[in-house]
């Protein structure tokens, strides 16, 4: 590469990653705070808060990748224009073909970046996270044992304990279950113990009340007990056996499997196929999303006031291809045959890139045909 080109290759390289981190941040803080409500307020350590994050964070890359890239490009072609660095080049013989060199090589050092997201990355890691989430929700013990918190490891059960000693004793328990929508059980005790038995986790409580409400017939009974076992367990449900999730899957399962993964989910083999070839879709996406933009902005040429107007024209480009994306994902879904039609926005963005180079490549041809 000539030294212009390393030049706009590292302008573009160093706004892509300003502008990758602003948006994983964004995404991070949004996401954050869900896992601090579900993790640290469930009683997990911040070291489980933070493998969950770097698990989710492949996923929030693959999001912000598109716009991160066009945003480095349009930003960077917009100050190059105002600054004339571009009609400079194109003075000295540079053609708008040999000015997209750089940016194509910009495009397709990302796109293998989103390759490596769809392809490993992300499957892998959002596996990984969810595998992670069925162990911690399985682990009731952990999730019980936090002090002076009211908390609820499932919808409808409230669980606090006062204090837990060193020697593990759990220090004025409180118990209720209103999961039966007849019956409230509320359980009270001075001290209670957690035991791990073969048949599940069991919650012994000592010198306590039992107080069962019963709607029909407005009826309350009260028990005192010296020692009353609760089985714990039933409060998280078996997630052992739950089925992978289609993007838990690897891409060559999809496409050379695809008979038994889609009878493994009981999906359509559409469902499939739109899958695999999203992945492959994404990158080229990413592709013309950086040569739409350098394309739309200079066929503005040089302006005292900007190129404003292509930056708007080329967003909305943007935006038109991504809703033809979207448009494509359920006819393919329905019918697995079409499965090229996936590639059709990243195709026409290709093409109308192509075509914009060539009209900016053309000034006179252009101008004359947007004032017929």
């Amino acid at each position: 590469m000539g030294r212009f080109d390393r030049y706009m290759l590292s302008q573009f390289l160093v706004l892509f990653g300003f502008f990758a981190l602003v948006l994983v941040l964004v995404y991070w803080v949004n996401r954050a705070v869900v896992l601090f409500d579900q993790l640290i307020l469930n009683g997990q350590s911040a070291g489980v808060f933070l493998e969950f994050t770097l698990l989710s964070l492949p996923n929030v890359i693959r999001l912000v990748l598109p716009m991160s890239v066009f945003s480095a490009t349009v930003y960077i072609t917009n100050r190059l224009s105002n600054e004339s660095e571009l009609t400079v080049m194109q003075a000295t013989g540079f053609s708008p073909w040999r000015l997209a060199r750089p940016v194509f090589v910009f495009g397709v050092l990302v796109a293998i970046m989103m390759s490596i997201l769809m392809h490993f990355l992300v499957p892998r890691s959002t596996a990984q996270l969810n595998f992670r989430q069925n162990q911690i929700t399985e682990n009731i013990t952990a999730r019980l044992l936090t002090e002076g918190t009211f908390l609820h490891p499932t919808e409808g059960v409230t669980f606090y304990i006062r204090e837990i000693t060193p020697d593990g004793v759990l220090k004025d328990v409180f118990l209720s279950d209103r999961r039966n929508q007849t019956e409230i059980s509320t359980y009270t005790a001075a001290e209670a113990y957690l035991l791990n038995a073969d048949s599940g986790a069991k919650l012994v409580m000592v010198d306590g009340l039992s107080q069962i409400y019963i709607e029909d017939g407005d009826r309350l009974f009260t028990t005192n007990f010296s020692d009353f076992t609760y089985d714990i367990s039933r409060l998280i449900a078996n997630r052992s056996k739950e089925k992978r999730a289609l993007e838990h899957i690897g891409t060559a399962e999809l496409l050379f499997q695809t008979d038994a993964v889609a009878k493994e989910l009981d999906v359509p083999h559409g469902w499939l196929l739109e899958e695999a070839h999203g992945r492959f879709n994404r990158p080229l996406m990413v592709l013309s999303a950086a040569l739409v933009g350098f394309g739309t902005l200079l066929l503005g040429g040089f302006s005292r006031f900007g190129v404003w107007r292509q930056v708007i024209v080329a967003f909305l480009l943007l935006i038109s291809l991504e809703i033809i994306r979207s448009a494509t994902l359920d006819p393919v879904r329905v019918d697995g045959q079409i499965w090229p039609l996936i590639y059709l926005p990243s195709l026409l963005g290709l093409v109308l890139s192509f075509g914009l180079l060539w009209f900016a490549a053309h000034p006179l041809r252009f101008r004359a045909r947007v004032a017929a």
